[in-house]
């Protein structure tokens, strides 16, 4: 499994605000996330690809992630312009 630059990932959990649904699990790609004692978790942040699909099935806004900035984002940019990935964490 390929892994995104060590410790600069933006996914955070706010367990405050989880409300157990285990949505952001279910829609996860990489497993970044599981339930914990009923709260979402963050469990493998160095594989979190910056999709986005949790934060937007997450009905409190108890998990957050700036998509859109992650290696993902540039692989996908450069696959539809035929170009190199590059995702600016250089």
């Amino acid at each position: 499994m390929l892994l995104y630059i060590p410790g600069v990932v933006t996914i955070a959990v706010d367990e405050a605000e989880c409300n157990g649904c285990t949505l952001c699990t279910q829609v996860c790609p990489r497993a970044v996330l599981a339930m914990k004692e009923g709260k979402a978790r963050i469990v493998f942040r160095d594989a979190c690809i910056e999709c986005g699909a949790c934060a937007m099935n997450c009905e409190t806004g108890a998990v957050t992630v700036r998509s859109g900035v992650s290696c993902a984002s540039a692989i996908i940019t450069g696959k539809l312009r035929g170009t190199e990935p590059v995702c600016g964490c250089d």
